[in-house]
């Protein structure tokens, strides 16, 4: 574990807006929230879609997601409590468990499954997409588990943990990095009374979520189970927040691609026509 110096920021990010998700099911009936919707698609491209699962009563969760498709996106699974066992069509396979992250590129496509390999106790855990390029939309389909024990992760200071899943926060490398959208993706914890800053590009689209407690930046408070959607206030060059009590959040961020978005469930391309060539693609076996 590393100890990291908290960056100085010229100015944070305030809070635009506070989104409450809604609360769906999806896969075989999984309960789950979903927090990133297609109406903040635009406005917080790159990004997709986000859901948040937690539940301790196997009911919400026991039947998983059987075998589905996806194509012109990534999808990275982050899983705080549980165990997922993932396979699909290019032939990999993995198990995803507490404190582990997986992350798919659907590309040209993918037909995958995700079924908890647990009968109790609590399954937590967030499914976030990643819209792709439309130069990399149809790249061959790939996978990589990342178990707990390799998320690099570090201390501050005043006692604040931070894992980097994707980009780099205050000097220390995440698991993963991405060349075109360049994801920061963080899970912080945060003791009550501790101040939290890391650097944000000015380039970037972003929001936190807070899933335990709650936080206060500048003037906003958030709390758990809310999404708060970062200004793009010019000069602004990160965020500083401080936990009100013991908190945990996801902050993540990335470069907006400005490319048409076209959804059809699991397919998300630029054209209605791509979306066409992928439902005739999926329905004539000629997905990977």
């Amino acid at each position: 574990m590393n100890t990291a110096t908290q960056a100085t920021l010229h100015q944070s990010r305030s809070i635009e807006r506070i989104v409450q998700g809604i609360a769906t099911s999806d896969g075989a009936g999984v309960s789950l929230t979903r927090v990133l919707t297609g109406k903040l698609q635009r406005r917080l491209d790159p990004f997709l879609m986000l859901d948040a699962f937690g539940s301790d009563d196997p009911d919400d969760y026991i039947a998983g997601f059987p075998d589905h498709p996806h194509r012109g996106f990534e999808t990275i699974t982050y899983m705080l409590h549980g165990r997922m066992r993932h396979r699909d069509s290019a032939g990999h396979e993995g198990l995803l468990q507490n404190g582990g992250m997986q992350w798919m590129v659907a590309g040209r496509g993918a037909i995958h499954s995700e079924i908890p390999e647990q009968e109790e106790g609590v399954m937590e855990g967030f499914q976030l997409w990643l819209n792709l390029p439309a130069q990399t939309k149809m790249a061959e389909p790939w996978y990589r588990d990342f178990p707990s024990e390799t998320i690099p992760q570090y201390v501050t200071q005043n006692g604040v943990t931070v894992r980097v899943i994707a980009g780099s926060s205050n000097g220390v490398a995440g698991a993963m990095t991405r060349e075109i959208t360049e994801p920061l993706y963080l899970d912080i914890h945060v003791p009550a009374g501790a101040e939290f800053s890391s650097a944000i590009p000015q380039t970037h689209n972003a929001f936190i979520y807070v899933y335990r407690g709650a936080v206060q930046v500048g003037d906003t408070r958030v709390e758990a189970q809310r999404m708060g959607i970062l200004s793009n206030t010019e000069g602004a060059d990160g965020i500083t927040l401080t936990a009100t009590e013991d908190a945990r959040l996801i902050l993540i961020a990335g470069k907006p691609l400005n490319e048409p978005i076209v959804q059809y469930g699991p397919f998300v391309m630029n054209t209605q026509q791509e979306i066409s060539q992928a439902l005739d693609d999926f329905r004539s076996g000629r997905f990977a």
